[in-house]
Order: C-alpha cells, then sequence, then structure tokens
C-alpha cells in the first residue's frame, strides 16, 4: 500500500472521532428539553409527597374531629364517618329501637354502662346525648372485627328474640341498639362510645368532648 493511501486512510479514522463544533441552537434545545423532562419528572414526584402530606390527612392521621350532617338522616338508617382510623357510627333509632332498649335487661352483660366505655354523658340506658342519635365506634371489643348493623326484629337467623342491634359475623357476639354487649358472648364490653359534641341540632362534631350540650 502507498504512503499516500495510508494517509488518506489515517486521516478519514482520524476525522470519525475528531469532535465537531456544537451546533448552539441544537444545543439550547437539547438544555431546554432536558430542563422540561426534569420539571415534569419532579412534578411527578413531587405530587404524591404533599397530597400525602397535606394539612388534612395529617390531622385525620391525628385524630383530628370529623363533623357529620344528619339531617338527612331517617328514623332507623345508620351512617358511617371515619375518625383515628375507625368507623363511627351514627344510627337514627325508632321510637321502637328505644323501648326495646328498656325490656330484656337480664339478658345484657353491662346493661347500666359500668365499665369505662363511654363518656359520662352517654353513661345512661340509651348511652347518648341525644335518646334517638347513637354514635358508637364500630368495632367489636372482641378481637377488632366491625360488626354488621341488623336493625330488623326476629330475624330467622338470629332468633325470635333478637330486637335489633349488632352483630359480629367473625365470632358471634351481639350488642343491643345502644351497642350494650349481650351475655355470654365473646365481647367482654359494650361497644365503645367516642367523644363527641352537638354543634347544631343536625351537626354533630365526633372527636371533641364538651359536655352533653347540643
Amino acid at each position: 500500500m502507498s504512503s499516500k493511501s495510508k494517509t488518506g486512510e489515517q486521516s478519514a479514522v482520524e476525522s470519525s472521532f475528531s469532535p465537531t463544533p456544537a451546533d448552539p441552537k441544537r444545543r439550547r434545545l437539547l438544555v431546554a428539553g432536558a430542563s422540561v423532562a426534569g420539571g415534569l419528572g419532579g412534578a411527578a414526584l413531587l405530587l404524591p409527597m404533599l397530597d400525602s402530606m397535606s394539612p388534612s390527612a395529617r390531622a385525620r392521621a391525628a385524630g383530628a374531629p370529623v363533623e357529620a350532617d344528619v339531617s338527612k338522616l331517617a328514623p332507623g338508617q345508620m351512617m358511617t364517618v371515619e375518625w383515628r382510623g375507625k368507623p363511627v357510627w351514627i344510627v337514627n333509632r325508632t321510637e321502637d329501637a328505644l323501648a326495646s332498649l328498656r325490656s330484656d335487661l337480664d339478658k345484657l352483660s353491662d346493661p347500666n354502662s359500668e365499665q369505662d366505655q363511654q363518656p359520662e354523658y352517654a353513661a345512661n340506658d340509651v348511652r347518648s346525648i341525644k335518646p334517638e342519635l347513637l354514635v358508637v365506634v364500630g368495632i367489636c371489643t372482641h378481637l377488632g372485627c366491625s360488626p354488621t348493623y341488623r336493625p330488623e326484629i326476629a330475624p330467622p337467623d338470629l332468633g325470635s328474640d333478637w330486637a335489633g342491634g349488632f352483630f359480629c359475623p367473625c365470632h358471634g357476639s351481639k350488642f343491643d341498639m345502644a351497642g350494650r354487649v349481650y351475655a355470654g358472648v365473646p365481647a367482654p364490653t359494650n361497644l365503645e362510645v367516642p367523644p363527641y359534641t352537638f354543634i347544631t341540632d343536625d351537626l354533630i362534631k365526633v372527636g371533641e368532648d364538651s359536655g352533653a350540650a347540643a
């Protein structure tokens, strides 16, 4: 091979690895694109972080009070709100349900609410501030299952003496319409009544204890 050919091949190889002068416009476009992509990626990471640290989420986790509007809660109906990660049931009891609370007390383990499972203003035969409105934590006091609301009278699966209340399907514990536990079931105590107060006649604040005044 001639020296001229070697020189030409060497020049071609060197030129293929030699850096070319950068195009200023292309460089600006690449930088801008990288900045936009980086901004989008940062936003994607930031949004979940902001959501997880929102004041309302932090407040709920810390047990901040929650409000419940019971204005549309018809007699016999139940609604659920969440407080401290627990379901809190609010039941608008019928006149028949309230009347049943004064009968068959010998079937209950703690009919007079002697165990400390409620604020002082709910330590009565209806376990509530207003007789018709029951507020209880919907967690069985046995092993933490969530009972079901069974307001019907004498259903086949619960027997002819069932006057309405709450039934835990996990281990068979029964509670009456005041959340009082029946004798002879696994649950040792009545359902818990959380602290609550009435802001108005139709607005309940769960988690704030300001006495029995409506």
